[in-house]
């Protein structure tokens, strides 16, 4: 009745100052069990009034707390362990986690670092040393802007190619014309969950003497013809920011190859440049992994290959839901990947509309990217002209990331579908009206 609603909003109301609704009992009995949303159902105006309506619970983009209360008792004993011990940076916790991380990545060596552009830039310096400023590193500008900017500090210049219009990926046939007398390495960016060819790759750039490092920052457990990142390059990095398919619970990230030389030297640049405790061999930094996020990460590994399997679960039903609608385009899985999906990306001609419509019934919604690093006031200096790059240009307006995760159940990827499919519909109506 609207006086037991008007009980229960105050109700609401009052628990939201005390860490949350869901702590309440009797919030709980007459509002989430009947699937009434805590964000969209309640609304606070500038006047402080709550607002009711009748919409479904929301569908975050991202649900790392339902990850995290899965595996709550695991999670809080490997933290009292390091906390037990007080030994909070390096030792047991990072060793172990870095040894399994290499076997799950099937290489030699893995470092951990404070976090993922860190990971990055220690592998750049790694593998090549320090830039001039003038030796070139060719890379994408469809990506975070932390691959670029990890070039930029390890001393090099970035030089953009475009990337494939179906998969979004480092387009390999733009490499020769790009590579030049000055260039020292290629940096792929596996972007949203799919590896490019390394095999490709790797043949391509062994041919002319440059070193391939690996950008899989949400690549994690990816495979393309079998091949994961680090096996067929010098380096490959790692983030494990917390919403990655493996995630940290703050930041960390790592360094995976098969050379003992350059992992010995990401250790120790990682370590302000220590060979030991009191000797600096080389200027370094601290971008240490912190033995917390390793005790978590070590926890979640063991987890990863069904989060993964769950991730291309949701996908399928996404793919089947949308693939009869030509005004949705669907990411494109190349021939041979395991794609992991870390992000399901369709792209739209009226994105941002039907974004709006989206959030208003609830459904989160991200844009990954929506401004190419090469646009970006810090790199424009490094584009290479106007319309340069025709696909990322024109991918920055049309795509939408959909919410997805391991615990995303078919009925939320059936309203998320149905939401993304009405608000294409009525969108381009407007548009032909």
């Amino acid at each position: 009745s609207e006086r037991r609603n008007k009980r229960y909003v105050r109700c609401f109301a009052r628990t939201r100052q005390r860490g949350g609704p869901e702590r309440n009992p009797r919030f709980r009995k007459h509002f989430v069990a009947r699937r009434v949303s805590t964000v969209h159902d309640f609304l606070c105006n500038g006047c402080g009034d709550v607002i009711v309506s009748t919409t479904l619970a929301p569908i975050p983009l991202v649900d790392v707390q339902a990850q995290n209360e899965s595996l709550r008792a695991e999670l809080d004993d490997a933290v009292r362990s390091v906390v037990s011990r007080a030994q909070f940076i390096g030792g047991p916790a990072v060793d172990a986690f870095t040894e399994a991380f290499a076997a799950f990545c099937g290489v030699k060596h893995a470092v951990g670092c404070a976090n993922g552009t860190e990971a990055l830039r220690l592998a750049i310096l790694g593998v090549l040393g320090p830039g001039d400023g003038c030796a070139e590193i060719i890379t994408v500008s469809h990506t975070f802007a932390a691959t670029a900017e990890a070039i930029v500090m390890a001393g090099y210049t970035p030089v953009f190619v475009d990337v494939d219009p179906k998969t979004y990926l480092m387009d390999l046939d733009q490499l020769a014309d790009a590579c030049g007398p000055i260039t020292a390495a290629v940096i792929p960016v596996h972007l949203y969950g799919q590896m490019v060819d390394m095999a490709r790759l790797a043949a391509w750039a062994d041919g002319r003497g440059l070193a391939v490092i690996e950008d899989a920052a949400q690549a994690h457990g990816a495979r393309f013809g079998g091949v994961a990142p680090g096996q067929l390059s010098q380096a490959a990095s790692f983030s494990f920011y917390p919403g990655k398919n493996l995630g940290a619970w703050g930041d960390a990230g790592a360094v995976v190859c098969n050379d003992a030389r350059i992992a010995e030297r990401i250790a120790q640049l990682a370590d302000h440049g220590r060979s030991d405790k009191f000797t600096h061999a080389r200027v370094g930094s601290n971008a240490r992994m912190d033995a917390i996020q390793a005790a978590v990460l070590r926890v979640k590994l063991g987890r990863l290959d069904g989060w993964n399997a769950a991730r291309r679960r949701v996908a399928g039903w996404y793919d089947d839901l949308l693939r009869s609608r030509c005004d949705i385009l669907l990411p494109r899985t190349a021939y041979a990947p395991e794609h992991v999906f870390h992000l399901f990306t369709v792209q739209l001609t009226e994105r941002d509309a039907v974004r709006k419509s989206l959030s208003e019934q609830g459904i989160a919604t991200g844009i990954h990217y929506p401004i190419p690093v090469h646009d970006q006031p810090a790199y424009r200096k490094f584009a290479t002209g106007r319309d340069a790059l025709p696909v990322t240009s024109a991918l920055c307006k049309r795509i939408l990331s959909l919410p997805m995760y391991p615990e995303l159940t078919r009925t939320q990827a059936e309203r998320v579908a149905a939401a993304v499919i009405s608000a294409a519909a009525k969108t381009a109506a407007t548009a032909l009206a």
